[in-house]
């Protein structure tokens, strides 16, 4: 009887709660480890700001937290400790081996961070779990050893752990914290969920679970609205997010409220990270101001030292301070500048002033010399014979349009054939002397040429024998005949143009391009071209090889240089893209777009194929896209609206791949040929009739850089374009 009253009373006894764990058992992902040793993977998807998304995002996420508890020890206080390193990588290695990631520098750095994150949420657990009473105060005596986490925990880093946590500094800091906390104004409701996998919801973060929202809530949510259509991210400068802004509180540091984990101010406003300089760059800027400041000293030197000669030149009457020689007619006449040094060669053209009372630069002019303006430079590496000291210019090249002091006898106007003295040399060296200067040579011997176009001068004298060019070299024919039509008609005068109708087909609108003597100047001195030079380029394409040819014209586009560049893309992006989206939607077939593309100072060459989603850039100077950021937000947008427009239905892990291929094309060897490489390479593409290009280029012209004979002939197909128009009679 005893032992049955013994055994009621046991069995009626309440159950002991003092050692009562939580009901849920210890995570640690048994199916991910079968299935890796079964070789099988988990495909993981990222949204546009680069945060985990997708079913196998809480998988991904939950083993990452086992594999915290079981590589980094509980009494690690910073994540950063390089000590812990050895532990990131094997959590890396794991992560890899069971999941689908890249094996990149940004995904790795989001996932060590979510790993971080995940420490001290274990951390935390554990505090609140065994360091706190139901008060969340902490306790006075010794918690116990959690034996339900011995797998993960050993006893000394549990001590060590305790001592830690009942630190009073440490202490302060989690009241702060909890404090901080306790009573948000608008709470969030979605728990482990996370903003990355409600995008767009953020309304829905704040919605109970009986499904009623607030009243200051929806007025945030309406607010979040507004902001969010009249705030563009990229031009965004004060770096605080949408959600932010609407609920007025301050953006802390490392985040950006309402879009989760991983999504940092850098990686959303593109903004560059700024640190203080090492000693080493401090040190490189030091000596590059050093040595800043030794150049000007010399150049200042230099000025001083010219100053001093010019004031020395010897003073001679109002007369002969004229400068009016006998040798040359009163007035401005054209005429050939010549150099002695290091050969006797022709360097440039121009006209002499003798006139009188001229000066140059309000001083007299040096004895021995005359006041001419430079034109044209035939050798670009010709130093001048006294360089300007007020311009402060020593390259014959930078002097054009501008007076300078020429020697007299090295002088002669342009009906005069000049001799050498009997100490140069003999006869002007030809391998010695630049292409331009080539070129002189060659309008010389094609003097017959021009006149039957436009001189109608009669009784030439005949140029000597050694004036000719060599048999067989090319002789640019249709430049010199433009050139001397552009002389003999109004378009010789500063501010004269012509106008080109640019029909609809060629860039989707009808417009008329201007050319002024500026960019035909360009041409006949092989200088930058403007826009207006390379749309009669692409005039001359649509005219001699797709008009009338269904098959080109039905797969080859141009895109407008005017309507889309650097200038207005910064200044209106909404119009050039919907520029791009009304070209692209103007077919049904695929269609390569050529854009050539000016970014300020350089032209490179774009060719979209909007239905394939591929970009091939075409850069002369071997740069990459990521150097145009403005120019590539500008293509993919395009082609992201192009693609909604269309309705076309792309899989959701690449809905944000649009392809870019960098062509590794012929490669430009000085700063003034981008715009003649681009219009070749419009020439070639269209040439090959091929909608792909291949990432070495095409073989059949493929080689490192132009030769000039190359440019020269894109430059005499446009000269032809011109005389054939009759835009310049």
């Amino acid at each position: 009887m005893a032992s049955d009253q013994e055994n009621s009373q046991d069995a009626n006894a309440p159950d002991d709660t003092s050692e009562k764990e939580i009901t849920r058992g210890i995570t640690i992902m048994k199916s991910i480890i079968r299935d890796r040793d079964k070789a099988v993977t988990y495909n993981v998807n990222w949204n546009a700001d680069n945060q985990l998304i997708g079913s196998n995002a809480a998988k991904l996420a939950s083993y990452i937290g086992t594999l915290v508890c079981m590589h980094i020890p509980i009494t690690a206080t910073r994540w950063s400790n390089k000590e812990l390193g050895s532990a990131k990588d094997k959590i890396w290695t794991e992560i890899l081996r069971s999941f689908n990631i890249e094996d990149t520098t940004i995904r790795k750095k989001y996932i060590l961070q979510l790993a971080g994150k995940r420490h001290r949420g274990w951390r935390t657990f554990l505090t609140n779990k065994y360091l706190k009473d139901k008060e969340k105060k902490f306790v006075e005596y010794d918690p116990e050893y959690p034996v339900k986490y011995a797998i993960f925990i050993t006893e000394e880093e549990w001590v060590a752990f305790v001592a830690q946590r009942r630190d009073e500094n440490f202490k302060k800091v989690s009241a702060t914290n909890r404090e901080r906390a306790s009573n948000p104004t608008y709470a969030y409701k979605k728990g482990r969920l996370g903003y990355a996998r409600l995008e767009e919801k953020i309304k829905e973060a704040r919605v109970g679970k009986d499904g009623t929202v607030r009243d200051d809530v929806q007025h945030i949510y309406d607010e979040c609205e507004t902001l969010s259509q009249s705030i563009s991210t990229a031009e965004d400068q004060e770096n605080r997010s949408v959600l932010s802004r609407a609920l007025n509180v301050p953006e802390y540091p490392g985040r950006v409220r309402g879009k989760g984990h991983g999504c940092t101010p850098t990686s959303l406003y593109k903004n560059p990270r700024r640190r203080n300089p090492s000693n080493q760059e401090v040190m490189e800027t030091l000596q590059a101001l050093q040595a800043q400041v030794l150049q000007l000293q010399k150049d200042n030197e230099r000025y001083r030292c010219m100053e001093k000669c010019s004031s020395q030149l010897k003073e001679t009457s109002e007369k002969a301070s004229i400068n009016c020689q006998n040798k040359f007619p009163e007035g401005i006449s054209s005429c050939q500048l010549y150099l002695s040094s290091p050969t006797y060669r022709l360097v440039g053209k121009g006209k002499v002033h003798n006139t009188s009372g001229d000066l140059l630069h309000h001083r007299p002019l040096p004895d021995g010399h005359l006041k001419v303006s430079v034109d044209v430079v035939l050798d670009k590496d010709a130093l001048l014979p006294i360089p300007d000291i007020v311009s402060e210019t020593t390259f014959l090249r930078d002097a054009i349009g501008s007076f300078v002091a020429w020697p007299l006898d090295l002088i002669f106007i342009d009906d005069e054939t000049p001799t050498k003295p009997a100490s140069k040399d003999k006869g002007i060296l030809r391998h010695n002397e630049s292409v331009a200067s080539q070129k002189e040579v060659f309008a010389q011997g094609s003097q017959q040429l021009s006149q039957k176009i436009g001189s109608r001068q009669k009784n030439k004298r005949d140029l000597p024998v050694t004036s000719l060019p060599k048999k067989g070299a090319f002789v640019p024919r249709y430049q010199i005949s433009l050139e001397t039509l552009v002389d003999s008609s109004d378009m010789a005068t500063a501010g004269a143009i012509r106008l080109l109708d640019m029909e609809e087909d060629i860039f989707g609108y009808s417009c008329t391009e201007t050319i002024g003597k500026e960019d035909l100047e360009h041409i006949f001195r092989h200088q930058e071209l403007g826009v207006g030079v390379i749309h009669t380029y692409i005039r001359f394409l649509y005219d001699n090889f797709m008009r009338g040819n269904d098959q080109l014209s039905n797969r080859f586009r141009f895109v407008s240089s005017s309507l889309v560049n650097k200038a207005l893309i910064c200044r209106e992006p909404d119009s050039c893209r919907e520029y791009l989206v009304k070209r692209f939607m103007a077919s049904s077939t695929n269609n390569l777009y050529l854009w050539p593309y000016n970014s300020g100072c350089h032209w490179l060459l774009l060719a979209i194929d909007p239905l394939k989603e591929v970009v091939y850039f075409l850069n002369s100077i071997d740069g990459e896209w990521t150097n145009y950021p403005d120019m590539k937000q500008l293509v993919d947008t395009s082609i992201k609206v192009f693609r909604s427009q269309r309705q076309a239905r792309v899989p959701r892990t690449k809905s944000s791949n649009i392809t870019w291929i960098k062509v590794q094309c012929p490669l430009q060897c000085n700063g003034i040929d981008c715009g003649y490489f681009v219009m070749r390479f419009m020439r070639e593409i269209i040439n090959m009739n091929q909608i792909e290009i291949p990432i070495t280029y095409f073989d059949e012209y493929k080689c490192a850089h132009y030769t000039r004979l190359q440019l020269e002939q894109i430059k005499e197909e446009l000269c032809q374009y011109f005389i054939e128009k009759r835009l310049i009679i």
